[in-house]
């Protein structure tokens, strides 16, 4: 696996150097008060820098607003280790923190876990997502005798009917979680069409990804998602204008829709609002639906 950084700017190779110290630094506290013998030996065994950063063409256009995120894949020695929650909550709010208020770091970073054998797994059984990792990505960190599997060449056919499969489950159920969400907005039940509009889009997300990935993370995050999502398919950036407070503000409402609009009694949405954000969905489903309709007809 490639080790260079010297496409990055030294700014953003320094930047990559404190996201690793943080990721170990979070994963050490974790576990450093461990009784079980299997945490005790807990252990990062790759730090690997993917996607956009990895490729040399990230985006930066503070005039359209649109910045690429850091993609990281960590690769640990235990599947039990790979808990979003238990494990990685703290060094994902120190992160964001160091994105958003500490001005540590220039661009997000959105970090998902595997653990070593799953990895290989993926890698055996021919998965573009982790396929393109191999091949392109940039360790940034590699413990000593945990090489890679030799990726498989998936079958066109074999890929594309799992993509079809795919397709048939999530877009339908991202379409009816849409239906609903527009319903409950001429109830007017609000928060219960946010939540909904965070459904669709999350699902609509899930479908683009697991379609031309045949992988999505297990993750609830919109914004994460959204990142991925743009990632594999850039069309899919127009669904949601960031060149304006307006529209930065809106698309963070339906971000915490999917906690707040449940749970919270302080969450509030105008009429407007809801419907500025059922036309963004949409056009997300829309965009969705050309995206895998392309894949999908692939010969």
């Amino acid at each position: 696996m490639k080790t260079d950084l010297d496409h990055l700017p030294s700014s953003k190779q320094h930047e990559l150097q404190h996201v690793v110290r943080a990721l170990f630094e979070e994963f050490e506290r974790e576990i450093g008060l461990a009784t079980q013998p299997w945490k005790k030996r807990g252990r990062i065994l790759k730090v690997i820098l993917y996607g956009s950063y990895a490729r040399g063409d990230w985006v930066d256009d503070p005039i359209g607003g649109y910045k690429s995120d850091y993609d990281i894949l960590v690769v640990v020695n235990d599947a039990k280790l790979t808990d979003p929650v238990e494990y990685w909550g703290k060094a994902d709010d120190r992160l964001m923190r160091d994105a958003t208020i500490n001005d540590a770091l220039s661009a997000p970073v959105n970090f998902i876990v595997h653990d070593y054998s799953d990895v290989n797994d993926q890698l055996t059984n021919g998965r573009p997502f982790f396929v393109d990792i191999a091949r392109q990505g940039i360790a940034l960190y590699e413990a000593e005798g945990f090489e890679l599997a030799t990726p498989r060449v998936l079958p066109p056919a074999e890929a594309l009917a799992e993509a079809q499969k795919h397709f048939d489950q999530w877009f339908a159920s991202a379409a009816g979680f849409l239906d609903t969400a527009q319903y409950a907005a001429s109830q007017e039940r609000s928060k219960e069409a946010a939540f909904q509009l965070h459904q669709a889009a999350e699902r609509f997300y899930h479908c683009a990804l697991l379609v031309l990935k045949l992988y999505s993370p297990k993750s609830h995050k919109l914004n994460f998602l959204r990142s991925h999502a743009e990632e594999v398919a850039p069309e899919l950036i127009a669904a949601w204008p960031r060149a304006d407070k307006f529209s930065r503000r809106r698309f963070e409402l339906l971000r915490q829709a999917y906690v707040n609009a449940r749970y919270s009694p302080h969450y509030e949405i105008s009429d407007e609002e809801l419907r500025w954000l059922g036309e963004r969905v949409a056009e997300l489903q829309a965009l969705v639906k050309s995206v895998c309709d392309r894949r999908l007809t692939e010969t």
